[in-house]
């Protein structure tokens, strides 16, 4: 199954209602006579993201869009079969058994979704989803810590099964 995170941006601005509003704060005159603030609703998660703080609408859209994605990557889980491999980006992105991706990448919305799914298929028990993704645990750890509202759900499926909180 695909997640959402790996549609190109043409395809999930398809599946979502785009709404275009006026946003007060800095930016002068211009930001309140025109609406270049962005807000965007997925259709088949209910995920919505906004972006208003740059003074072009395209800018917003671009922001809103990734942080629409960097959403449906920590809310969003798709089944994982345990035996499957990394996929080719998580590939491209390790040397070493280490990780490297910045949280501003446009590839960490899906880089973070597949750790996601990944944790989620062994029960988020991290020693044997790094095992399967070819990275130490402290490598996952410290991709999860690079997007809170990730951590914050990594520990609180955790503390549900009565495993420790990741620090």
């Amino acid at each position: 199954m695909l997640h959402p995170t790996d549609l190109s941006d043409e395809e999930l601005l398809a599946e979502c209602e785009l709404q275009f509003l006026r946003r007060s704060g800095p930016g002068g005159q211009h930001r309140n006579k025109t609406e270049t603030a962005v807000l965007l609703r997925h259709a088949k998660t209910g995920l919505s993201a906004e972006a208003n703080e740059r003074r072009s609408q395209a800018d917003n859209r671009s922001v809103a869009l990734f942080r629409l994605r960097l959403c449906m990557a920590v809310q969003f889980r798709c089944p994982v079969e345990l035996d499957t491999p990394p996929s080719r980006l998580w590939g491209g992105r390790l040397s070493n058994q280490r990780l490297s991706v910045a949280s501003t990448h446009t590839d960490f919305p899906r880089i973070l979704a597949e750790a996601l799914d990944r944790l989620c298929a062994n029960e988020y028990r991290l020693d044997d989803a790094a095992k399967q993704l070819h990275v130490t645990s402290s490598q996952l750890v410290k991709l999860f810590k690079q997007h809170v509202p990730a951590l914050v759900l990594v520990n609180r499926e955790r503390q549900a099964r009565n495993l420790g909180p990741l620090r």
